[in-house]
């Protein structure tokens, strides 16, 4: 039985779900058994769940809302106001929970959409393919990259569909460039290079006294696995991901659209030597992650990728504040989201190829469309998870100050412990645990 749409349930929902679904997370628990629910054919509906309803929560709303296809029946969050505002964007009753297992404990429920902050990511996620349901996470796939592997790992055990929320993927721009590297017609790709700049002045955050958390927020479910800390205003809402507590500031929140491409045009799945130089320098604040920042990757096949973040400063590369560039032996690509130049080198002709990857029908829609056919979405976990691990990587290597040898099959750096430490949390925040796959 569900709650309907009530302050009073809404507040009660944590208290009620703590002692009842708290086994569900305990170190080494066993997940409960839950019945094996039905794969919506292709004329039927998919019922949704949504956790984590904040700006980035209500936009999913929106766009899944529009499909004919789609029933959203529950929305949860730890921050009353966000939740009764996705009711409210919903257009319809969905049932309000702020806890949400209860979410995925509902057997009406086909799949979930996560749309919560970094660190809250993982262990969601891991519970609902655990529950049979299908998920959409938000990018990156999860707040560290042991925890990533184990989302990808319980996806591919469970057999669920699962898409990560790096949408620029779907594009017709994203495919041409893709198709344009594997093709060759550039020559010997020898280094890519992805880019953005800063303003500063909308990322600057100030020095805010600590306080008590808002009204209607449950501010220990909201730390949840991460460090208990005093409330401060900038630690809350969107700025959360300039704290490595939560998340790993514009590395981590870039890297899934910016690096994208590279790693699909270059077939590539992980650098082997990453080192990083930078910090915060720009921005006088109480954020923590870098405002400016270079990282060189080295693949295996011969060639680099530089990550450049800047802030204060207007100017980018080849007259972008944000791009991807690739530069051949035949000729040179830049680009973004929405369109590429190509420069051919001198004496040379860049004959651009046919089109060679079928198109997408829109990120959200792929999802519910393998949803009802059983197969693997673009953006899979697996996938997600390589591609979120370049952001991490390059944080590690900023954070130890080293020259890290990374080893993708085992996913261990081979010439630092230090380095390993930070694959996953030294300690996960009683009563929660990364549950086990």
């Amino acid at each position: 039985m569900t709650d309907p749409i009530s302050r009073r349930n809404f507040l009660a929902s944590s208290a009620l779900a703590s002692g009842a679904l708290a086994a569900g997370v305990a170190s080494g628990a066993t997940p409960r058994p839950h019945p094996r629910p039905r794969h919506p054919g292709p004329n039927e509906q998919i019922t949704l769940g949504f956790i984590g309803t904040g700006g980035m929560g209500r936009g999913l709303i929106n766009t899944f809302k529009r499909f004919d296809d789609v029933r959203i029946a529950a929305v949860c969050d730890v921050y009353e106001p966000h939740a009764l505002e996705a009711v409210s964007t919903s257009g319809g009753s969905p049932d309000v929970y702020d806890d949400f297992r209860r979410v995925i404990d509902r057997q009406d429920i086909d799949a979930v959409v996560i749309a919560t902050p970094d660190h809250w990511h993982a262990i969601p996620s891991i519970l609902a393919c655990q529950a049979e349901k299908d998920v959409y996470c938000e990018k990156p796939l999860a707040w560290s990259i042991g925890e990533g592997s184990r989302v990808a790992q319980a996806s591919e055990k469970h057999q669920r569909v699962t898409q990560m929320g790096n949408l620029i993927h779907a594009t017709d721009n994203y495919h041409r460039i893709a198709e344009i590297v594997q093709s060759g017609c550039l020559g010997k790709i020898t280094k890519a290079r992805v880019w953005m700049v800063r303003d500063g002045k909308s990322d600057f955050l100030g020095t805010p006294e600590n306080g008590t958390p808002p009204a209607g927020c449950d501010y220990d479910m909201w730390l949840g696995p991460a460090p208990e800390r005093p409330f401060n205003p900038n630690r809350f809402t969107f700025s959360w991901r300039f704290f490595w507590d939560y998340g790993g500031g514009f590395l981590s929140d870039f890297v899934c659209h910016l690096v994208d491409p590279v790693l699909w045009g270059m077939k590539a799945k992980a650098p082997e030597f990453i080192v990083a130089s930078g910090g915060r320098y720009a921005l006088d604040d109480n954020g923590e992650t870098p405002d400016t920042l270079e990282v060189i990757y080295r693949f295996p096949t011969d060639w680099q990728l530089i990550w450049s973040l800047q802030t204060s400063a207007p100017h980018g590369f080849r007259g972008r504040s944000s791009g991807i560039e690739f530069v051949g032996t035949k000729g040179t690509l830049h680009g973004h989201y929405n369109d590429y130049v190509i420069i051919p080198n001198p004496g040379e002709e860049i004959v651009e190829p046919e089109p060679t990857l079928p198109r997408s029908p829109g990120h959200h829609r792929e999802w519910l469309n393998k949803i009802k056919s059983r197969e693997l979405c673009s953006c899979n976990f697996r996938y997600g998870h390589e591609l979120s691990a370049v952001g991490h990587l390059g944080n590690i290597a900023l954070r130890t100050q080293d020259a890290l040898m990374w080893d993708s099959e085992a996913e261990r750096f081979t010439n630092s412990e230090e380095a390993n430490g930070y694959l996953f949390r030294d300690e996960y925040r009683k009563p929660w645990d990364l549950p086990k796959v």
